[in-house]
């Protein structure tokens, strides 16, 4: 075990080291807002007057299943609020589409919404001073999962933690949720960073978010409540000795408001989209896609997801219904998932599945689509076991066609040439019945250390929605089917399939 936490760390050093540098990214006067005239009568109640009753009883459901759509619908929601803005997610990054989002928190602040943002230490991509200095709005309050690997800490600190506390710095909250005034939320796959919602240069995801409202709200937000008054929850203002920014400047979020405003960091077709905001939710009432169901469940797991009883494992309330869904299946189940590893347990669930005859489908990344060369290598060695249970794999092309309809186009038609496009949904269809959209992965840290939660949403028409996207992408033009004849490893070069090839040495435990 030695070697497997001497060569983790060292990977985790190049990871940490290797985070961009976003000082200087503001500018430092500039007057872009002065033309821009924000419209100000949206309100969540006035769009929600129609859909009261529905809403007393039932749970609406509306998938987002590209990144600009799911952009704008956040903006809108930020803008429409009215209370509360309640925020939980894995990543929030102070890159193009983080700031700009933190900017509509901050104008919804101003105008007396309460934010309350829950993040997790280890991926939290800023400096903790500028997170202070978001902290002390008056109507802002900012909390860190399970901090002591990141925010504050330099590399020799970091790697201090991961050696001498092994098991409780990978207790990750991966959990996505989005709650505006308990009434209206988003959850699912979806980080808050450029590459989740189709901004980024270089490598994208295709992902998949799903908006409620109604009944079905009441769960999330209970989770939330419960992260939030966690123990493993610190106030961003505990973790520094001297957490006092210059609260008494009130120009300190100017800087932000004009980055926000600049018309070069928007798309131009963006730029339009965010002027028609009040055309968002009235186009996603109007819209057949929005589906009035009966039965919907929200599991989520609990702060620390397991005792420790078991050392990295233990599993949790997510981990335990997805096995009852599948135990339960009787035709087929088709299943979306960047990180597919998988352990003598899984297969046996899979092979017995298979065995009364279900048809099982399984789209994950491919070498050349993923981000996570680690994740890869534990399935790489796991794959053809996996196989031999009977279960069909197929993996995603980076240049897959699917990109075309699911990305929203600005990107495309703005640089001369193609993003790679990689798989981030985190999505389950039972029987054509039962629809899964979460952020559960199928490897061991989604299974045991990392907290998740998932929508369970019991609708055929749900479940035949999301099912068209999904059996595009099984298609050869958006992905490789990988047999025990044949697998799509050599359409990269050699250097990255030895850099894979070296990561196998870590413990598929953690991956």
């Amino acid at each position: 075990m030695n070697r497997f936490l001497l060569f983790y760390l060292l990977s985790l050093s190049i990871l940490l080291l290797s985070c961009k540098d976003r000082k200087g990214i503001l500018p430092e006067h500039t007057s872009f807002c002065d033309s821009i005239k924000r419209k100000t009568t949206t309100s969540l109640s006035k769009e929600l007057a129609t859909l009261n009753d529905s809403m007393k009883t039932q749970t609406g459901v509306y998938v987002l299943e590209d990144g600009g759509g799911a952009m704008i619908t956040r903006a809108w929601l930020t803008e429409s609020a009215e209370k509360s803005i309640d925020i939980q997610y894995f990543i929030f990054s102070l890159d193009n589409v983080g700031l700009i989002a933190i900017d509509y928190l901050v104008r919804a602040a101003d105008r007396g919404v309460k934010i309350r943002l829950l993040v997790d230490d280890l991926m939290v991509d800023a400096d903790i001073e500028d997170i202070l200095i978001l902290d002390s709005h008056k109507n802002i309050a900012i909390r860190v999962y399970n901090p002591g690997v990141n925010l504050g800490k330099n590399i020799v600190q970091k790697l201090g933690t991961f050696a001498t506390k092994f098991r409780s710095a990978n207790l990750r909250m991966h959990n996505k949720t989005f709650i505006v005034d308990g009434k209206v939320l988003i959850t699912g796959g979806r980080n808050i960073a450029d590459e989740y919602f189709d901004y980024d240069h270089e490598y994208n995801f295709r992902d998949r978010d799903v908006l409620l409202l109604g009944k079905g709200t009441k769960k999330v937000h209970t989770s939330f409540e419960e992260f939030w008054n966690s123990e493993l929850s610190v106030p961003i203002a505990q973790m520094v000795n001297d957490p006092q920014p210059e609260k008494q400047d009130k120009n300190r979020f100017d800087r932000l408001h004009e980055y926000a405003c600049n018309p070069e960091n928007f798309w131009p077709q963006i730029r339009e989209k965010i002027a028609r905001l009040q055309e968002a939710f009235p186009s996603i009432k109007a819209s057949n896609k929005l589906v009035w169901v009966d039965e919907l469940e929200f599991v989520s797991d609990q702060p620390g997801k397991n005792d420790g009883n078991s050392g990295l494992g233990g599993g949790g309330k997510t981990t335990t219904r997805l096995i009852r869904l599948i135990k339960n299946a009787k035709k087929s189940i088709e299943i979306q998932s960047p990180y597919l590893v998988t352990t003598e347990l899984s297969q046996q669930l899979f092979k017995d599945a298979v065995d009364r005859g279900v048809k099982v489908r399984i789209l994950t990344n491919s070498l050349a689509s993923t981000d996570n060369l680690e994740a890869f290598a534990g399935y790489q060695s796991t794959r053809e076991a996996l196989l031999k249970t009977g279960v069909r794999i197929f993996e995603f092309r980076p240049d897959a066609a699917a990109r075309m309809q699911i990305m929203t186009g600005e990107l495309q038609k703005t640089i001369n040439y193609t993003p790679i496009f990689g798989l981030h949904s985190k999505s389950m269809v039972v029987d054509s019945e039962i629809t899964v959209i979460g952020t559960f992965n199928l490897d061991p840290r989604s299974a045991n250390l990392n907290t998740e939660c998932v929508t369970i949403i019991h609708s055929d028409q749900v479940a035949q929605n999301v099912l068209v996207g999904i059996e595009k992408e099984f298609n050869p033009e958006n992905a490789w089917e990988t047999t025990l004849e044949f697998n799509p490893d050599s359409k990269v070069d050699a250097y990255k399939r030895i850099k894979t090839w070296t990561r196998k040495i870590l413990p598929k435990d953690i991956l």
